[in-house]
Formats: C-alpha cells, sequence, structure tokens
C-alpha cells in the first residue's frame, strides 16, 4: 500500500516536461518578436520561460533550432484552430474551392498577430543569415508548398489541370504573390484577394 501511495504522488515528469517545452516556444516567440532575431539569446528565452539554460540545451543545440520547433508549433496550433488537419489540402474534387480555402486559412493565420510578428522576424532574419533561411525554407515552407504539388498532381489526374504544367511552378502563381504582398506592405491582404489569385491562376488572363 505504501507502495502504491508512494508512485501516485510521484511527480508527473511527462507533464513537467510538456510545461516547460511550452513555456520556451512561448518566451521564443515573444523575445524574437519583441527585439529580434539577433538579440534573441538562449539566455534570454530561459530566463523568459522560467526554466534552466540546460533545460534547453537538453533538448535543442541552438537557437535557431529552438525558434524553428516553436514556428513550426505555433503553424499547427493555427491549423487546429481553423478546423483544418495539420499540414493537410482538402481533396473535395474542386480545386479552386480546395485552394481558396486553404488560402483563406492562410490570411486568418497571417492576421494572427501569435503569427505574424514572430514569422516577419524569421523571415526577415532569413534574408541575411543564410543558414537559418535554408533551414526555414526546409523545415518549414517546402513541407507546405509540397502540399500544393500534391494537390495539384492529384487534380491532373482528374483532368483539371493540364498533364504538362510543373506543380511546382504553377503553386508560385498563388503562393509567392500572398508572400509578396504580405512581406512588404503592398496591398490589403483579403479573401477576396486570394480568391482571385485562385481565379487568375487556374483560368489565365486572356478573354473566355
Amino acid at each position: 500500500m505504501a507502495q502504491n501511495q508512494s508512485s501516485s504522488s510521484a511527480p508527473d515528469t511527462s507533464r513537467r516536461s510538456e510545461r516547460s517545452r511550452r513555456a520556451i516556444y512561448d518566451a521564443a516567440l515573444a523575445l524574437v518578436a519583441e527585439v529580434g532575431y539577433p538579440k534573441t539569446t538562449i539566455e534570454g528565452i530561459a530566463s523568459r520561460a522560467g526554466v534552466g539554460k540546460q533545460t534547453i540545451y537538453r533538448w535543442w543545440s541552438s537557437k535557431a533550432d529552438v525558434l524553428l520547433d516553436a514556428f513550426l508549433d505555433l503553424s499547427t496550433q493555427a491549423a487546429e484552430a481553423a478546423g483544418q488537419v495539420p499540414y493537410s489540402i482538402p481533396d473535395s474534387g474542386d480545386l479552386a474551392a480546395d485552394l481558396k480555402y486553404v488560402l483563406r486559412a492562410t490570411v486568418d493565420e497571417l492576421h494572427d498577430p501569435a503569427f505574424e510578428a514572430p514569422s516577419r522576424a524569421l523571415a526577415a532574419e532569413g534574408l541575411v543569415n543564410e543558414e537559418l533561411g535554408r533551414r526555414f525554407v526546409a523545415q518549414l515552407l517546402e513541407p507546405q508548398l509540397q502540399l500544393y504539388v500534391d494537390r495539384l498532381r492529384a487534380a491532373q489526374e482528374a483532368g483539371e489541370v493540364r498533364p504538362e504544367v510543373d506543380p511546382r511552378i504553377a503553386l508560385e502563381l498563388f503562393v509567392s504573390p500572398l508572400a509578396q504582398r504580405w512581406l512588404q506592405h503592398t496591398g490589403p491582404i483579403t479573401y477576396e484577394y486570394t480568391d482571385t489569385l485562385v481565379d487568375y491562376a487556374l483560368h489565365g488572363l486572356a478573354p473566355r
């Protein structure tokens, strides 16, 4: 009986570790948004999260690793909050509708302050920090772009897209303009805008 009582009152280390990990993610994202990537440090993240530096180094080897994992987690949470399966594009059989759906969800994400500030900071730093930029693309951007490739290939098989079209180039017709407008503030980011991008990409500009 004494053993059972001792076991039941033992601390749940997995739960404690998850709380610490969550606190580290929140601290890293908050700091990079507030002071930028160069001034964000492991020491600062640890202090903000209320953990020791050794806790961070037990799981990650650098602040870049922490921030990329934190951002990946943030993107997953945003997708779940929007009612999406993380890292998926629906296939309803209507390519235009599916693309408009996922791009509207992207608009919501881009307008979320919790996402916008750290993502802008990381995107800006990735332009001058080649290593971070490559990792940002490889770990976060490319997996998402591959989903568009897969959906466009499915549309080709269904006869919705010409077979000779290169899906990797085609996806840039609606993804890249959105990214540029968001990064450079060249215009409003709205559902109407992304819907129009899809229409233009799928139907072209020539008279019909």
